[in-house]
């Protein structure tokens, strides 16, 4: 029986610290009823009650705020297949955009035509 109730004990102490330090690393946000340090109090002053209650009741589950990949979003995955009409002004067309990268390749062309050296025979060095 004594072993028991010291297992208890070890159990309800861990319990405890592991409590206490959750409650305090919580960012601001992440705690509901009173403010972060009446938590902190409530867990202290009542180890094993108020850890249940924190766990419970105060801790909001970081679930909420969770940033979901876009390959585990359903939202995500419903749009990919459909066409997306984009609302920005300077939106182009597809027949638009390819000319002017028909355009730029020239332009880049004929920089590139003079840059080049002149393939004459070199002169002194």
């Amino acid at each position: 029986m004594a072993r028991l109730l010291l297992i208890l004990a070890l159990v309800a102490v861990v319990f405890w610290v592991f409590s206490v330090v959750d409650c305090a690393v919580q960012p601001l946000g992440r705690h509901r009823g009173v403010s972060k340090g009446m938590w902190v109090a409530i867990v202290i002053v009542f180890p094993v009650l108020g850890g249940i209650l924190w766990f419970t009741v105060g801790r909001i589950s970081g679930r909420a705020d969770r940033v979901v990949a876009p390959d585990d979003d359903p939202e995500f995955l419903r749009r990919i297949g459909t066409p997306h009409r984009s609302s920005r002004p300077d939106h182009r067309s597809r027949a638009d955009q390819d000319e002017r990268i028909r355009q730029l390749e020239q332009e880049l062309a004929k920089l590139d035509d003079d840059d080049d050296p002149p393939s004459g025979p070199r002169r002194g060095h």
